[in-house]
């Protein structure tokens, strides 16, 4: 098998953290001697050993001159866990392999650096592009302090998100449902506006179908806190919380009855009578929020865009047409006057699935 082989492994291996790792990345291992796996791990939460740990673990005494492939660059310092470079060290592996170096500016190719002090053999960029992929919402977090942020809408093929009485019920088929649960899985919260939770009284939560999901944390945008006592968010039985965001003038009050709920109330300013993304995106950056999932109507998506603050779209395109330019658009208020002035969408990925379309892209 060849480098990239082995590398390939180590990201399958990664893929397996998802949903479980944050605010660390996924990150996965294999110890490779003659020709043959002779361990693998990966990462499986904060707080847990490392990737390369747990593959040497089982590699056992046969980790000592064998080659260790590993999808992020090992780190050198104490965090949550011990640093990877120790115990690499102390296994007695010969040559490190790495995907890609550690993106935190702060850390970013110290582990490589004081490997080859050791006299241990090192060669990166084996997969590197994938691996960038594969933690994106880290590289992100770790470079600007704030949640990478996807924007995802389930559409007719004539752009329309619900009818002009709201139902959006369904516009897109049982297999498309189950990506976006997926995402909502990955990802650590998912936001909509208060507009939504009236409409359809949501969950939030994650349903995988034969599987055990993680639910995201649950951010609604509430200016006024005028969420209704009853709804179902206040009373979710969920591992995550529910968080509002609301504005700085609000009833105390009524602030004060949903936080003995176990609500947490974030305060943020608004900006021409709307609350400003960016405040929002530095408070959930504080509270080690790396990703998070938009699902919202047309005016949270539109506000979104405008604001600037999303890296990525996921659109799901169901096999139905209204026919009628009456029902909920994508994004509500004024586009551009010119085609030029339009938000570029970059590496485009289209997808079948069960006779519906996603699209994703980068902005």
């Amino acid at each position: 098998m060849s480098a990239e082989n082995y590398m390939q492994m180590a990201l399958d291996l990664a893929a397996k953290g998802q949903g479980f790792t944050s605010p660390n990345p996924l990150v996965g291992a294999v110890v490779v001697k003659d020709g043959q796996v002779v361990g693998c791990g990966y990462h499986k939460a904060a707080g847990l050993p490392h990737a390369e740990i747990n593959a040497i673990k089982d590699a056992k005494e046969l980790a000592r001159g064998a080659d260790l492939y590993v999808s992020l660059e090992p780190c050198n310092h104490m965090g949550r866990t011990p640093p990877c470079t120790r115990a690499i060290i102390e296994a007695g592996i010969s040559r490190v392999f790495v995907a890609m170096l550690d993106p935190n500016p702060k850390v970013c190719g110290g582990g490589c650096r004081f490997l080859k002090e050791q006299g241990i053999i090192i060669k990166t960029g084996i997969l590197e592009k994938a691996a960038q992929k594969q933690n994106e919402f880290f590289i992100k977090f770790v470079k600007t302090g704030h949640p990478f942020v996807i924007l995802k809408w389930a559409a007719t093929l004539d752009g329309q998100i619900a009818t002009k009485s709201g139902n959006a019920t369904w516009v897109t088929g049982p297999a498309a449902r189950q990506v976006g649960h997926q995402i909502r899985h990955a990802v650590d919260a998912i936001l909509v506006g208060i507009g939504t939770v009236n409409a359809d009284n949501p969950s939030l939560t994650t349903r995988l179908d034969g599987k055990t999901g993680k639910d995201p944390i649950r951010v609604i945008l509430d200016s006024r806190l005028s969420i209704a006592p009853d709804a179902r968010l206040l009373s979710q039985k969920s591992n995550a919380i529910t968080m509002l965001a609301a504005g700085e003038n609000v009833n105390q009050q009524k602030k004060n009855t949903l936080e003995k709920k176990g609500i947490k109330i974030l305060t943020i300013p608004l900006v021409n009578g709307f609350l400003d993304f960016h405040a929002l995106l530095d408070q959930l950056g504080r509270l080690e929020i790396t990703s998070m999932l938009i699902e919202g109507g047309g005016q949270v998506n539109a506000s979104a865009l405008k604001a600037g603050i999303v890296d990525k779209v996921v659109c799901f395109y169901g096999p139905k047409i209204f026919g009628g330019n009456d029902g909920v658009p994508i994004c509500r208020g004024k586009g551009p006057d010119l085609m030029k002035h339009s938000i570029q969408v970059k590496n485009i990925q289209v997808q079948l699935i069960n006779n519906n379309i996603m699209i994703q892209g980068y902005l």
